[in-house]
């Protein structure tokens, strides 16, 4: 499954976040550094959520571009 991820600016460093996934988040010091950490930590997050019995989410979250 693949989940859309937002990055953004935060202070000196980046932090990261998948939409569909509450509670999974991330930061560190570079866009790439985020994107590898919530690559590992996004199965991890689910594999939480399936030992809880909780659902997981499926992945609905868009990524689009707008040009203004």
């Amino acid at each position: 499954m693949r989940y859309a991820v937002v990055i953004e600016k935060a202070g000196k460093g980046y932090s990261g976040y998948a939409p569909d996934l509450p509670g999974c988040v991330s930061a560190g010091a570079s866009v790439a550094a985020v994107q590898s950490e919530l690559a590992a930590l996004i199965p991890f997050h689910l594999d939480g959520l399936r030992y809880g019995g909780q659902p997981v989410p499926q992945a609905e979250s868009m990524v689009a571009w707008v040009e203004v």
